[in-house]
């Protein structure tokens, strides 16, 4: 049965990201969330920050975004999350991710076990999987979601922070897996399969992992999205990029909530594309909703 609004979890870690030009809360999460509130439906984080300055900062910019903060867990040993980044020419970010900061120690709690029967959707990552504590917690959470629940593998390799185990697991426990065109080929390797091309390489993925979708961005480039009987690209849009930050996340918000409702692979990949581009044309992950460049792009999405 198709709802107005459905609920939508971003699952991992919240940060801050410590651009040039000052501080932007960030993790896909959060940027995750707030795309998914955009577009109407009711995007909830579920993390942990610690119980200090960048902690409580934290929470008050999730409120000013439209995102509570009850699923925000507070940690009173260890640090808000941060990660330095450098954006190097054509907008795109190198991270120095700190690291035992709270979000390596997510607690599973009755709250999160509420949340997690109540979902529609839940997108995570393998950057927050990174410790064991947290890697259990989100195994958890995602074992205690309904049956009918779209769950979204969006892969982040950062730095050494991953494995071919977690990498793995997680895409089984998934129903949409979603990478970018570098990750490709990095991920074949590490699972000992050729790689000749982006569509042939998706294909085995989908295979393997009895995924319903895999979806492949491709920067300035676009987009390919498969299914196990269905390949549809998109050529993205030509924009004046400020940094890509959080764009790949408004891109899986986009294509979450046009998935949820039924839509088609080009409604689909046209939409997630234009939330991408939109985000990449700002600085930051969260970009004020009152830009005229979000109305035109919400204006230009196609149901399927």
């Amino acid at each position: 049965m198709r709802k107005e609004k459905y609920k939508v979890v971003g699952l991992g870690e919240i940060l801050w990201d410590l651009l040039p030009d000052g501080k932007h809360l960030g993790g896909a999460p959060a940027n995750f969330a707030y795309i998914t509130n955009l577009l109407g439906d009711e995007g909830t984080v579920a993390s942990r920050v610690g119980s200090d300055a960048l902690g409580r900062d934290a929470t008050r910019q999730l409120s000013s975004l439209g995102l509570a903060a009850t699923f925000v867990q507070k940690d009173s040993e260890h640090p808000t999350g941060t990660v330095k980044v450098d954006v190097h020419g054509g907008g795109q970010p190198k991270f120095e991710i700190a690291q035992s900061v709270a979000w390596d120690y997510l607690e599973w709690t009755p709250a999160w076990q509420e949340l997690a029967s109540e979902a529609d959707a839940v997108c995570f990552g393998s950057l927050a999987q990174r410790s064991p504590q947290s890697q259990h917690t989100i195994r958890q959470f995602l074992q205690q979601t309904p049956a009918s629940t779209v769950r979204v593998f969006d892969v982040n390799l950062r730095q050494s922070f991953y494995s071919l185990q977690i990498l793995c697991e997680s895409a089984k426990l998934a129903q949409i897996l979603k990478l970018n065109h570098d990750e490709l080929p990095q991920i074949m390797q590490l699972l000992d399969l050729g790689h000749t091309d982006e569509a042939s390489s998706a294909r085995r993925l989908v295979s393997l992992f009895d995924l319903k979708l895999v979806c492949v961005t491709r920067g300035d480039r676009g987009s390919l999205l498969v299914t196990p009987d269905k390949v549809c690209e998109h050529r993205g849009f030509r924009i004046q990029v400020v940094d890509t930050v959080g764009a790949g996340d408004a891109f899986t918000a986009g294509l979450v909530h046009h998935y949820l409702r039924g839509c088609s692979l080009e409604s689909m990949n046209d939409s997630a594309n234009r939330m991408g581009a939109w985000v990449a044309r700002h600085a930051g992950a969260t970009p004020a909703p009152d830009s005229a460049g979000l109305a035109s792009a919400l204006a230009s999405m196609t149901a399927g």
